[in-house]
């Protein structure tokens, strides 16, 4: 009876040490899996800075104040496109092990690579003019520093940045993490003070309208200004870092997950910030019967409706905002002159011809809000050019492998580019019946 107690006894305790076990196990291994995604947290991060530049900021501050919450769907629908199309763009560089525009010379011909080259440099153009006008107007908003010369420190500090890169990607990765968290402080302030109508806020994210045809010009911005054709380039150069020749297909397979938690989460978070401008523009903006047709306009409003803290939160938000995406569009153009063609000029000449768009704008004293808001049509434009050639080369077994687009895969990614060129198509329509 006293060796049944004992070998009870001894069971009982085995049976605690078990639990304890399993218990240690679980948390280890929740976290040597945090770490591991840690290590791969940060492409999509450097990525999403384009979906929250200052082009965004002119345009969800437009669709806002004159549209209030109807244009919401429009920031949805794109984040979603984004999340798609970011994920491609991976899984092309884990693939292949190599970028887009590396592919895209392997694939088609010589002349088409030309044709490619071109759009996507006007579109680096375009993309740069909108950042650096964001920076230089942060610093003109904050400071009153005269453009000019806030645009000369906003090219002195993207250099900095970009320079940073010879320490390696991580660096970079770093400080651009820490600039999308400011924007998104300064934008749970300017929520926190606008105290919107969130009933609208949530049938208007899920309900599609378009109230005219400025409305459309508007919503293709937006669709311009969220999914952005050179970060599509961007993408598929930025996975290397964590890419490696030698790694077998698991491995590559594992680093697509990581890389698909990575976009989850960065995309989401410019989705949130991207409504939160929308948000705040309508219930401050809208609300008072104030149409912004300027960036100046909107930081000088928000003083006396809600405040300097408010004020002083958009000029920061709007300054982190171009540093980093100043930043991020120089990297895409590096990525855009290598690969399509042989053309080899030095990385800070390369810089400058993206940045003197941005120069001139400021120098010839156009509205800088007008020219953010037409340099995201012309992205819009350019993203068919951008998204046809990595859903071909993605869709061929042999370049692709085990990585081959499914046909589930291929029917969205059709989707996503026909709804793309018929909104450029409704907006066109529009521009030339004179209704916008």
């Amino acid at each position: 009876m006293e060796g049944e107690k004992t070998l009870l006894n001894i069971d009982l305790g085995t049976g605690k040490n078990d639990v304890l076990d399993r218990r240690l196990s679980s948390r280890t291994g929740l976290v040597v899996r945090g770490k591991q995604l840690l290590k791969f947290l940060g492409p999509a991060f450097i990525v999403s800075v384009a979906y929250i530049d200052p082009g965004n900021f002119a345009t969800n501050i437009s669709g806002g104040s004159i549209f209030n919450y109807n244009l919401l769907w429009v920031i949805l629908w794109s984040n979603l496109m984004a999340i798609f199309l970011q994920v491609m763009s991976a899984k092309l560089g884990i693939a292949t092990g190599a970028n887009l525009t590396q592919m895209c010379k392997k694939v088609f011909s010589k002349k088409t690579n030309v044709f490619f080259w071109s759009v996507a440099e006007l579109a680096a153009m375009a993309t740069t003019m909108a950042e650096f006008l964001g920076g230089a107007l942060g610093f003109y908003l904050l400071f009153r520093i005269p453009l000019p010369v806030a645009g000369i420190i906003t090219a002195i500090i993207t250099f900095g940045i970009t320079y940073l890169q010879k320490y390696g990607q991580r660096v970079v990765e770093i400080i651009i993490a820490g600039l999308v968290a400011v924007i998104c402080i300064a934008y749970t302030i300017e929520l926190f003070l606008a105290k919107p109508d969130w009933a609208a806020v949530g049938y208007h994210t899920l309900i599609p309208s378009l109230p005219n045809g400025q409305a459309v010009l508007i919503a293709v911005g937006m669709l311009g200004a969220t999914v952005m054709p050179h970060v599509i380039y961007l993408h598929s150069q930025l996975v290397q870092s964590r890419n490696t020749m030698e790694a077998n297909v698991e491995e590559k397979k594992r680093h697509l997950r990581m890389e698909k938690i990575d976009v989850a989460i960065a995309m989401n978070i410019a989705f949130i910030v991207n409504a939160a401008m929308v948000i705040v523009s309508a219930s401050v903006f809208y609300r008072q019967g104030i149409m912004v047709d300027s960036i100046e306009q909107a930081h000088r409003s928000l003083q006396p409706l809600l405040g300097s803290l408010s004020s002083g939160a958009f000029g920061i938000a709007l300054l982190a905002s171009g540093f980093s995406s100043s930043t991020v569009g120089a990297m895409a153009g590096e990525t855009v002159m290598d690969g399509f063609i042989n053309v080899k000029l030095p990385i800070n000449v390369r810089r400058l011809l993206t940045m003197l768009p941005g120069m001139m704008i400021i120098g010839m004293g156009v509205n800088p809000m007008k020219a953010l808001l037409l340099s995201q049509v012309c992205l819009s434009f350019a993203l068919p050019v951008a998204i046809i050639p990595m859903l071909i080369i993605t869709g061929r077994k042999e370049l692709m492998g085990d990585f081959v687009n499914k046909p589930i895969v291929k029917f969205l990614g059709i989707l996503i580019t026909t709804a793309i060129v018929s909104m450029n198509a409704v907006l066109l329509y529009f521009t030339f019946m004179g209704n916008i």
